[in-house]
């Protein structure tokens, strides 16, 4: 991968994105990697649908997950400028939603919630295609 435009930081990326970002990434984040920082582990979950190369992060020993533009409190992350609505849904249903309820999900923007939340409203979010 190329040096980072960000002097000082190492800067991670999905691989499914490594592409488009080429200039920005020192490295490739994999599904299941676990970084560490400081005392902290954070687990990589590849989550496509917002963009390909997606990852959400659960933190190890805490019910925390940090979700990007996967999941937000009321539904899915943007699929409309390069995304896949389906692909979002797969990895909701498939990798997040079996999270224990408990679990406090810290989108890249906006207002937290929790999995036991937004659980119960995959198939609405299904049915209105967004």
């Amino acid at each position: 991968m190329a040096a980072a435009a960000t002097p000082g930081l190492d800067v991670g990326v999905g691989g499914d994105d490594a592409t488009m970002l080429p200039q920005l990434a020192d490295w490739v984040i994999s599904d299941g990697d676990v970084i560490e920082v400081g005392d902290l582990r954070l687990h990589a979950i590849h989550t496509p649908g917002h963009t390909k190369g997606s990852i959400c992060f659960l933190l190890e020993g805490w019910p925390i997950l940090f979700s990007g533009d996967t999941l937000f409190p009321g539904g899915p992350g943007n699929t409309v400028h390069g995304g896949h609505f389906p692909t979002i849904i797969k990895s909701l249903d498939e990798r997040l939603l079996p999270l224990p309820a408990e679990t406090i999900v810290l989108p890249g923007h906006g207002l937290d919630t929790t999995i036991g939340t937004e659980r119960p409203h995959l198939q609405d979010w299904v049915d209105r295609g967004f």
